[in-house]
């Protein structure tokens, strides 16, 4: 049987043939790296997990809300942190 992952898009959960790219934390609204090292800490302490959602890419992220880590995702953070200075 194939595996199906469950992603967040902008109608909520839904199943995937394929796994997400980036993962999230749906309490913060924060995106980022499957590799980022502030969310691995935190899911190492046993935090973080329940809140854990992932997404197909980060268009995707964004339209649900969410803006990108700071630790990981640096470029993207500093683009978002401007553009919410101007509103």
């Amino acid at each position: 049987m194939d595996k199906k992952y469950k992603l967040m898009g902008p109608n909520g959960i839904y199943e995937s043939m394929e796994p997400g790219t980036l993962g999230g934390n749906s309490k913060l609204g924060i995106y980022g790296r499957l590799d980022c090292p502030s969310a691995n800490r935190w899911i190492k302490k046993g935090y973080y997990v329940e809140h854990r959602v992932f997404f197909i890419d980060e268009d995707t992220a964004i339209t649900c809300g969410y803006r990108p880590c700071g630790v990981c995702m640096p470029e993207e953070y500093k683009k978002w942190k401007e553009k919410v200075k101007r509103i």
